[in-house]
């Protein structure tokens, strides 16, 4: 899918977060509290000695609220919001960890994911952080993992997209999901808001226990998913971040305008002029745009790798880890990687175009996901926009929407981008 995450990559640092959530009770006889340490809610020695093996010092401003609710007894629903780098994945990852009864050989938590390769790290953190407890075992319920019919799976914890996972359940009964203690819908607004996926995960929850605990995590949410998601989700704790808060602070925003795709390349070669830059990554609306502006970037020497839907999973999985690995110092793409790669060297964004959804309307959440590639873990980044004349309102309407400023610069004044 065009704007499904390709990776969720966790480091050891994560976002230092002053935003604000806000948190609405469903239940009024669920107490609520925050944490300030992970000793606070009495984990596992083993789990929280893989915590620790991580890197993770303290909890984020997101696991400070969530966490609690989490891990709670009794168990709680929970819808939340946050942004990336603030550490939701391993929140939840923590919370199935800790649900977890290792000596029960049978599967007790379920994660859906909306693609192979956010399965996939999703199964890997699960693995790195429980590498302590050595007696839960996980489960990928992804595309090309055959499993023989009449297996009966031991892993504790199954990572999965919907469509293998609803075969394991339904197809082929591999998956008994009568005792299933907790599901994860991660990057639940793309499961929601599409069809096929929200068709698939809604028949995948309706099986499930009564007393299962649900958690729907998402970096955004429109107001019609969070309605949707309350009618699947009973009585659940919501936390929100407020609308003018969802503009990350720690990133510059900056816009050339520019006459035609000449224009705005020549603006990019003027960056990689002026500006010491890391890895960057650039953003265009179609495959087409992203195929002239590779040819154009190496040219002119540049290690570019690019990134669209038209790939395999294996041909995309290689682009980012030589991405990762810097290989390769410049990542050109459309929306498949507007969510999720998080690498801290990248220092920019460059959105080579803005965001524009099927309705031919500006799409905030895409911009915001986009931009949120660079300023990873708390550092500072820079995001570019190249916009022609009949454009610049759009920027105003960003501007607006976020509450955030976008500074307009002269991409032929040399001293003004060696100043930033």
């Amino acid at each position: 899918a065009e704007r499904s995450l390709l990776q969720k990559l966790l480091h050891t640092s994560l976002r230092d977060s002053s935003q604000r959530v806000e948190v609405l009770q469903q239940d009024p006889s669920s107490p609520l509290f925050s944490i300030r340490t992970f000793e606070e809610l009495h984990l596992k020695r083993e789990l929280l000695q893989g915590v620790y093996t991580m890197g993770f010092n303290r909890p984020s401003r997101i696991q400070e609220t969530a966490l609690p609710i989490m891990v709670a007894h009794p168990p709680q629903n929970l819808i939340a919001q946050s942004q990336s780098g603030t550490g939701k994945t391993a929140a939840f990852v923590l919370a199935m960890l800790s649900r977890v009864r290792g000596a029960e050989r049978y599967p007790q938590c379920l994660c859906l994911a909306p693609t192979y390769e956010l399965a996939l790290q999703i199964g890997h953190l699960v693995e790195k952080m429980g590498q302590f407890c050595t007696d839960i075992k996980v489960a990928y319920a992804v595309q090309g993992n055959r499993v023989s019919p009449g297996t009966v799976l031991q892993e504790q914890v199954v990572i999965g997209t919907p469509g293998t996972v609803l075969d394991w359940c339904f197809k082929w009964r591999l998956l008994n999901t009568g005792r299933i203690r907790m599901f994860v819908l991660d990057e639940a607004d793309i499961m929601i808001d599409k069809q096929g996926l929200s068709s698939q995960s809604i028949r995948i929850q309706r099986a499930l226990p009564k007393d299962c605990q649900m958690l729907l995590f998402s970096a955004t949410f429109k107001e019609t998913i969070w309605k949707f998601a309350l009618q699947i989700v009973s009585r659940p704790i919501i936390i929100k971040l407020r609308q003018e808060e969802l503009t990350l602070t720690n990133i510059r925003q900056y816009y050339f305008v520019c006459r035609s795709r000449e224009e705005k390349y020549e603006a990019l070669c003027n960056l990689y002029g002026s500006i010491t830059i890391g890895q960057a990554m650039i953003f265009c609306q179609t495959r087409r745009s992203a195929d002239w502006l590779s040819v154009e970037m190496i040219r002119d020497g540049h290690q570019v790798a690019m990134l669209t839907a038209e790939l395999t999973v294996v041909q995309r999985a290689n682009v980012i880890q030589r991405f990762r690995d810097g290989k390769e110092k410049v990542l050109i793409t459309t929306n498949v990687c507007a969510r999720g790669i998080d690498v801290a060297q990248v220092t920019i964004v460059v959105n080579f175009s803005l965001p524009i959804n099927r309705e031919r309307q500006l799409d905030f959440e895409t911009y915001l996901h986009r931009i949120g590639r660079t300023g990873r873990f708390g550092k500072k980044g820079i995001a570019f926009n190249m916009v022609e004349s009949c454009s610049v309102h759009l920027v105003r309407c960003i501007e607006e929407h976020f509450q955030t400023e976008i500074k307009k610069l002269d991409p032929d004044d040399m001293d003004k981008l060696e100043q930033l």
